[in-house]
């Protein structure tokens, strides 16, 4: 069990939370597409036949659903872990992050890379059982999500790629249920680039002076703290703007602009959290707040697709 806890805090296991909501969207938005979704009366009595449509949804949808929440694992988990075993002599200089398993020597390098690989095979292995489209793009994905650990090295623009990265996670979902792209998941996925890429940059505030000391490349490394915010504050933005074009275009329900909402008002929330001088609640910043805001939006959505 120790072992267990060791590679789940190795790869931020809790961290899942901030793409697993937008994915169970573009698995939901597939599911719509395909005229799957019971609708569901508000206020109706919890009959028999609620109970059975329901259930029927559930049970002819269970496979699909329980592949993708295991690519999203899969793939999370070979992301985090590569980007460890790759910066294990950084992580070993900097303070903040000497504590990790691989540079604390909790987790051996080369156990961690074995880790990363395995979970590559469990990933392509999980999509060859969805669909073709998905299988013959998971070596993309991955290419993706791993090659984020090396931009740090030259360019400040590392925080866009970590977007990208989590962005595929409603696209992905809707492909495998559908097995073709469309508009809808593409808006909400160009939201989780921007929302991911706007909170990386406040996160990455804290190792300013020890990226530019090291060599590393980040916005606040480049711009300084203040400016940084600033890209953060844009980047949210165009999230939320992102989010308001996929629900006027989707033709969504007033519960969708419920959880847009909440949504927009906890990106602003963040920003009243961190300051320039002060960075003491990154963490409430990066981890509570954006953790919150794509459970709820999640939720909200959802909902919306079944009582609209």
């Amino acid at each position: 069990m120790s072992k267990i806890k060791n590679y789940l805090s190795l790869v931020k296991f809790s961290h899942t939370i901030f793409a697993m909501p937008f994915a169970l969207i573009g698995f939901f938005l597939g599911i719509k597409s395909l005229d799957r979704i019971p609708h569901v009366k508000v206020f109706e009595p919890w009959s028999l036949s609620v109970f059975s449509k329901t259930k029927l949804f559930f049970l002819g949808n269970s496979w699909i659903f329980f592949l993708v929440i295991l690519c999203m694992i899969f793939a999370r988990s070979a992301a985090m872990a590569f980007n460890r075993w790759l910066d294990k002599n950084f992580d070993a200089k900097n303070p903040r992050t000497a504590v990790r398993e691989i540079p604390a020597g909790v987790i051996n390098s080369n156990n961690a890379l074995f880790f990363v690989i395995a979970n590559c095979l469990l990933f392509i292995a999980c999509t060859f059982f969805i669909n073709k489209i998905c299988f013959y793009l998971s070596p993309v994905a991955l290419f993706v999500v791993l090659f984020y650990s090396y931009t740090k090295r030259f360019t400040a623009l590392c925080h866009l790629v970590l977007g990208v990265g989590l962005s595929l996670a409603p696209i992905g979902a809707y492909l495998a249920v559908t097995g073709q792209f469309a508009w809808l998941p593409i808006l909400f996925s160009f939201s989780v680039l921007f929302w991911v890429s706007g909170f990386d940059i406040i996160y990455a505030l804290q190792d300013e002076e020890f990226d530019k000391s090291n060599q590393l490349h980040s916005i606040p490394a480049a711009l300084g703290k203040s400016k940084a915010l600033m890209v953060s504050n844009m980047l949210h933005v165009l999230s939320a703007a992102c989010v308001i074009a996929a629900g006027a275009y989707g033709h969504f329900g007033w519960w969708y602009w419920i959880g847009v909402a909440f949504f927009c008002g906890l990106l602003i929330y963040q920003h009243t959290l961190v300051k320039p001088n002060d960075l003491k609640k990154v963490n409430m910043a990066f981890f509570t707040t954006n953790g919150i805001a794509s459970v709820v939006f999640a939720i909200f959505v959802i909902l919306d697709l079944f009582l609209s």
